[in-house]
């Protein structure tokens, strides 16, 4: 077997010394988050460990396909585990509520692909060279000999998938390819997973995508798309949250454009935005670090108080900024 960093060895150590286990994600989960979260969850439960699995919000409904009966639960306070893991998270905070029932624990795990993670357990596993956390989980199993079966090969999968736009962003590596391809030897239904995943998207998310092009604006050099997502918006076309994912990636796709940015209202004071770079010397991890978010050079996210236009001008600046100093 290929050589393997200690920190595999360590994490295994500590799964085989306990017996329960909550595996915890972050706030509005995406598919590498969920495939990550439930592909470990479902090879401890092989192993014969008792294991919970925790989000602060609802599996958004593209990937419902994806969960179990019984595999996530609601969390609660009071309970306590022998060992917390926490897959694709980037800080603490980012767990959101679920970080307040998690204190119960003998040990705290992290593993984590994003550049902009804190460090913020007992045992920490952030390789930002990896395009997924669901490639980091899959080297742990076989690291570990544990079988991989094809509800978990559909899991790891999506996760990979996601978190590499379907293979084609930049930080995807050769490697990740001969990952995609094991999993599809396991057993990974390639087709459905791409039908629920990339082809199947309910009317209101059509509706917002029009809301997108209609009214999605451009700085004067053209290197700066953005949008507004107001409540109103949502109310409007019945969308809700979860269809915003990947509508930055239209505006990001327009040709002159180098930063994309959508600013989203979840109060009247408080905007989350969410950054994409399609040039190499333009980080926007670093941007959102600004504002005290983080995330990946050429995606990032980050939540600001402030009122919409204050935002909107901070952020522009910002990136602004961020270009000319990439010139």
């Amino acid at each position: 077997m290929k050589s393997y960093p200690k920190i595999i060895g360590r994490i295994l150590e500590i799964i085989r010394e306990h017996k329960t286990f909550c595996i915890v994600g972050h706030v509005r989960p995406d598919g590498d988050c969920i495939g990550s979260q439930l592909g470990l969850a479902l090879a401890l439960r092989n192993e014969g460990k008792r294991v919970t699995v925790w989000n602060q919000d609802a599996i958004p409904l593209k990937y419902k396909f994806l969960v179990g009966d019984g595999l996530i639960e609601k969390p609660k306070r009071g309970e306590k585990f022998d060992c917390v893991i926490a897959t694709d998270c980037a800080s603490f905070e980012r767990l959101g509520k679920v970080g307040e029932c998690i204190g119960a624990r003998k040990i705290f795990i992290n593993i984590d692909h994003h550049e902009s993670n804190t460090r913020y357990a007992d045992v920490n596993w952030v390789s930002p060279r990896e395009p997924s956390t669901g490639e980091l989980i899959f080297r742990l199993l076989k690291v570990a000999r544990w079988p991989i079966t094809k509800p978990m090969a559909d899991l790891l999968f999506t996760a990979v998938s996601t978190d590499t736009g379907s293979f084609q962003y930049a930080t995807t590596r050769p490697g990740t390819f001969h990952t995609g391809a094991e999993l599809v030897t396991r057993g990974a239904n390639l087709a459905k997973i791409c039908d629920e995943v990339y082809q199947s998207y309910p009317l209101s998310r059509a509706k917002l995508l029009k809301h997108v092009y209609s009214k999605f604006r451009l700085s004067p050099d053209e290197k700066i798309a953005w949008l507004w997502l107001k409540k109103k918006d949502f109310v409007r076309t019945g969308a809700e949250t979860d269809d915003t994912e990947g509508l930055i990636d239209h505006l990001r796709a327009i040709e002159p454009v180098i930063v994309a940015c959508v600013f989203e209202e979840v109060e009247p004071e408080l905007t989350r935005i969410s950054l994409r770079s399609k040039s190499a010397a333009v980080n926007v991890s670093e941007v959102c670090k600004l504002f005290g978010g983080g995330g990946h050079p050429a995606a990032a996210g980050a939540r600001i108080p402030g009122t919409p236009l204050a935002v909107q001008r901070k952020v522009i600046a910002a990136v602004k900024r961020a270009l000319k100093a990439a010139k």
